[in-house]
């Protein structure tokens, strides 16, 4: 990431705006945005087949349900970001699972890149089928878009909801609608 590049545009818009870049309040900003910006975005740096590595024999063969996983992403039309849960559900393929840590940091490493929430679901479910070989994978994501609430219609009650489901859970309605009841309880 071009940190350097990135401050000089900073200056550029704050100038834009009719501020003074070097008035004391300012001066720093543009390094401070920078900075975030290169931790929001971390995930275009990071490979995800990194945490497929923590994979582990075991007996178990059923769901495997992580609820309400915190993450936060970033609007690719605004640049503005939106948060909220992740729910991953996944059933193991001759009895190979994954290290419940090693989850959590896909999820970061696909939610660190300017995008929409529903590539977001996407990716995960995609890449956590193909990577555990699982019979079936389940991702709800519910999210809040701050370029709904603090831009355009001004709207601070809407939630966001996508989901993907992939082999079984894609192909039995039934065993869908369980885990769901689960996510929601």
């Amino acid at each position: 990431m071009d940190k350097k590049r990135i401050e000089d545009a900073v200056r550029y818009i704050i100038e834009a705006i009719g501020e003074d870049s070097m008035r004391d309040g300012l001066v720093d900003t543009p390094k401070r945005i920078a900075n975030m910006l290169s931790e929001l975005f971390s995930g275009l740096e990071e490979n995800p087949n990194e945490h497929v590595k923590a994979v582990f024999d075991s007996k178990y063969e059923n769901v495997i349900l992580l609820k309400d996983i915190d993450f936060v992403s970033c609007c690719e039309h605004h640049f503005l970001p939106f948060y909220g849960k992740i729910h991953v559900a996944y059933i193991p393929k001759n009895g190979k699972v994954i290290g419940l840590s090693k989850i959590v940091r896909i999820i970061n490493c696909f939610a660190k890149k300017p995008q929409i929430q529903e590539s977001l679901t996407n990716q995960i479910a995609e890449f956590l089928y193909e990577k555990l070989n699982a019979e079936g994978v389940l991702i709800v994501i519910e999210a809040e878009h701050m370029c709904m609430k603090i831009r355009g219609v001004k709207n601070n009650t809407a939630k966001t909801i996508t989901e993907c489901s992939l082999g079984l859970y894609k192909s039995n309605e039934i065993m869908r609608h369980e885990v769901l009841k689960q996510i929601h309880q």
